[in-house]
């Protein structure tokens, strides 16, 4: 029987086939806790866990950040992320909500951020000029890049604090010196604003990824072009539309997660070899992110009908499915849904999602269940067969 949400052909063999996702439809059946927040609600496209896994910080739409802490207690004695105890919201002395620089039109900003590796630093835009700001005190230090273009992706070197990459509405990719305050090197191959950047330290790359749909690997010694793929459709339907296009490493930093609404590829860096791909044609609503679990084994994806899809990363075979009336109280009026999803960089079975209501969760399985599903049975999975799309030589059809 075919997967009918993922919309999967299923040739495995009869167990395989006769094997069942776990579903879950009801609060009792998972822990979930919302953060707790008392400002005017607005939708937030950006979140992100501290490296401790300590903390997560929001990026809401009309510019505003927002900083939970979990202290250790008796409760939590890892002082970890949890749902067994609600954090705190962190405000800086005079208790002022922390905003970025906006533009002229707020609306049409691109809210983004970056931690450092050792969370010590902060770099944050939404449609302005970036802000550089100390973690420990959530004070502004610098600000730099004035825009435009508007900076749409931001990304720390992981070798060196000082350089981060910009991705740009103006399709280019700067990698900028914060101390010397410039520009190192201007990334041009895309056709469209940037829309996601990814590191691997052990190959010495960035990946950008565009609303074009093509991926870029650049070689972090010289910023030379390695390789460029335009995303395909699968099944011969061209390229696909324009949208945002996201990249993640595995925890391998060999391995790539392509995120794109339509639907969820990943490949081998840096020839960007396609391992496998599923699209979302019988699914119910299109993708709205997804990310990889912090020990690389499963990947958590997002849905405009705010549903929740666990995946096997090696298969990418749908293991749990979490129905939004799971978590999030029913809004008749109100169409909710994550606009973000992250993983907790410590606990593989935990993740938080950033929604349209402006609201921000924390969900993890029961702990009688120690995860979100029994192992589906093992598939032959061959190496890389095809490669991913395109290449730059070949102009993706629209």
């Amino acid at each position: 029987m075919a997967d009918v949400r993922l919309g999967i052909a299923d040739d495995s063999g009869d167990e395989s086939r006769n094997w069942k996702p776990t579903e879950i439809n009801e609060p009792s059946q998972c822990r979930s806790i919302r953060l707790p927040d008392n400002s005017t609600a607005m939708r937030v496209p950006r979140l992100s866990y501290t490296n401790s896994g300590r903390a997560i910080l929001a990026l809401s739409s009309n510019a505003v950040r927002k900083l939970w802490k979990w202290e250790e207690s008796d409760q939590n004695l890892t002082g970890r992320a949890t749902t067994s105890v609600v954090p705190q919201l962190w405000l800086p002395p005079g208790g002022n909500l922390m905003t970025n620089d906006t533009c002229a039109n707020p609306e049409d900003a691109v809210p983004c951020f970056a931690l450092s590796k050792d969370d010590s630093l902060l770099i944050s835009v939404s449609g302005g000029d970036i802000s550089l700001i100390n973690m420990m005190t959530l004070k502004m230090m610098i600000t730099f890049f004035p825009h435009p273009p508007s900076a749409t992706v931001l990304a720390f070197h992981p070798q060196n604090t000082l350089i981060i990459a910009i991705g740009m509405e103006d399709s280019s990719v700067q990698i900028y010196n914060i101390a010397s305050n410039q520009c190192e090197a201007n990334l041009k191959g895309h056709q469209k604003r940037i829309t996601g950047l990814a590191f691997s330290n052990i190959l010495n790359v960035l990946v950008s990824s565009g609303a074009d749909s093509q991926l870029c690997v650049w070689n972090t010694g010289g910023w030379t072009k390695q390789t460029s793929k335009f995303l395909q459709m699968p099944n011969g339907q061209g390229a696909a539309p324009l949208a945002d296009t996201r990249v993640q490493f595995h925890v391998d930093q060999i391995h790539l997660l392509v995120v794109h609404q339509t639907q969820i590829a990943t490949c081998e860096a840096p020839k960007l070899e396609r391992l496998k791909q599923w699209d979302t044609r019988e699914a119910s609503a299109p993708i709205t992110d997804a990310t990889y679990s912090c020990n690389g084994q499963s990947i958590y994806v997002s849905f405009e009908d705010g549903s929740i899809s666990v995946l096997s990363a090696s298969t990418l075979r749908l293991i749990c499915c979490i129905n939004p009336a799971a978590y999030i109280l029913p809004k008749p009026s109100l169409k909710v849904y994550s606009l973000v999803i992250i993983a907790h960089p410590l606990e593989p079975n935990q993740f938080a999602l950033g929604l349209t209501d402006g609201s921000v969760y924390v969900l993890e399985p029961l702990e009688s269940e120690g995860g979100w599903s029994g192992s589906p049975p093992v598939e032959n999975s061959a190496g890389p067969s095809t490669t991913f799309g395109a290449t730059d030589s070949d102009q993706p059809q629209r």
